[in-house]
């Protein structure tokens, strides 16, 4: 399975439109537009999750979980991550991110905390989740990598000095 974007490259830094708006942070919270080829054919559903394993709270953070992205949907557009917009998948769930919102949150590392590693993945799963309404990003991260049949990542990095 190969991830791509047209916002966001490997190793390389994010631009201030995937910086958070708030906690001190002033970007445009704009979720990247991401395209995926190459998943099993029995995939059942996709999911996209954004982790920050930098984040200095002893477990990372989690800045995006989409989950029950319809099998026949390859494709994210940039901003899919604001539920306000309407621009996820119909049938999708957005999962309440480390912010304490569902949706994307963007990346916000401590002012002098170095660089930050964000990963954007996306997975093939084998069925679509079964998820209590108010579902933790932990069980949320278990399930997806309980259900996984291939993922691909683009690291991403930011840092606020």
């Amino acid at each position: 399975m190969t991830l791509t974007s047209m916002d966001i490259v490997q190793g390389e830094m994010m631009k201030r439109a995937q910086e958070f708006q708030g906690f001190g942070c002033g970007g445009d919270n704009v979720s990247p537009q991401l395209s995926w080829t190459g998943a099993p054919k029995e995939t059942a559903a996709f999911a996209v999750l954004a982790y920050d394993p930098d984040a200095p709270t002893g477990s990372g953070w989690w800045h995006w979980q989409l989950v029950n992205i319809p099998k026949n949907v390859n494709s994210l557009a940039a901003g899919a991550g604001d539920p306000g917009k309407s621009r996820s998948p119909e049938g999708s769930i957005s999962i309440r991110n480390d912010y304490g919102v569902a949706g994307f949150g963007g990346a916000c590392p401590p002012k002098g905390h170095g660089t930050h590693r964000y990963q954007f993945t996306v997975f093939a799963l084998s069925s679509k989740l079964e998820l209590p309404k108010d579902a933790s990003a932990a069980l949320t991260g278990y399930m997806v990598r309980a259900n996984t049949l291939a993922s691909s990542t683009i690291e991403a990095l930011y840092r606020r000095d």
